[in-house]
């Protein structure tokens, strides 16, 4: 099985994005499941922010973000993902993508996407997006626009089959990032993140980013800014001083570091504190 499907502790990921339901290999229970995975796991570059590696290990990624109820970024969350639809018995293909977000050159392939087939049909699932990201699956074709509680979505067509998923601001369209149909495994992943961990130019290497996408607002947390956005444009921002942080995680993101991980993020990236 390419994502070692048949190692995961199902019930033990059920349980912890609180999904109760069907796991029958039909839409409603991709959906259901891509929805619970997006509110109950956040996206977050602590482990990199304390100095420690991000194995891609199947086990690893259930011990942390299963067990110890942390959450991961794009790699960690989808890998994770993907072998649970595997387990439950979805076809899961791995894509890459190129990040765009306001970016104003063509930055490399660093973003992990599924494409998951269901009665013949391609769904585009990705549940480790952080707060733009989807709630739940879309077709994976160029086509009409999709609502997901406040936010909407659409995927658009561009040369050489090249599709742009964009969301939705009063600003106007806002390209998220744009994928092919090329398929990678694993061990593609593996190269990516390094890259994602490790690189001097690698945006997650610098400050914390914790993030969390939900029907009604988007909420994250870059270096010691709170920021929480709605869909009409409104946008309320703050810092937290290092005596908050560890109640922000916990209570904003659900992200619960032990005393020993909040001393050491404090110390080395929140100066003077």
């Amino acid at each position: 099985m390419t994502w070692n499907g048949e190692e995961l502790d199902l019930d033990a990921y059920l349980a912890r994005i609180g999904h109760t339901g069907a796991t029958k290999t039909d839409l409603d229970t991709l959906r259901a499941l891509h929805r619970a995975h997006v509110l109950a796991i956040p996206f977050e570059n602590l482990e990199i922010m304390l100095g420690r590696p991000v194995p891609l290990e199947l086990a690893a990624l259930e011990d942390k973000m299963v067990r110890k109820r942390r959450g991961g970024y794009c790699y960690e969350q989808n890998l994770l993902f993907a072998a649970a639809l595997e387990r439950i018995g979805f076809d899961v293909t791995g894509l890459g993508a190129r990040v765009r977000a306001g970016a104003s050159t063509t930055r490399a392939v660093t973003h992990m996407l599924l494409k998951v087939e269901v009665d013949g049909e391609a769904w585009h699932c990705d549940v480790g997006f952080g707060g733009d990201g989807l709630l739940e699956p879309i077709p994976l074709h160029a086509g009409g626009e999709v609502q997901q509680g406040e936010w909407r979505f659409a995927l658009q067509q561009e040369d050489d089959g090249v599709l742009a998923l964009r969301t939705w601001s009063p600003d106007g369209w806002l390209d998220l990032y744009a994928y092919g149909q090329e398929r990678r495994l694993p061990v593609d992943y593996v190269v990516m993140n390094h890259y994602t961990s490790t690189h001097p130019k690698s945006s997650f290497i610098r400050r914390p980013v914790v993030q969390r996408a939900t029907p009604e607002v988007r909420r994250r947390l870059v270096g010691d800014q709170l920021t929480v956005t709605r869909a009409d444009g409104s946008v309320e921002e703050r810092a937290v001083p290092v005596g908050e942080l560890a109640d922000v995680l916990a209570r904003e993101f659900g992200v619960e570091l032990g005393a020993d991980d909040s001393a050491a993020l404090i110390r080395v990236h929140y100066a003077g504190a």
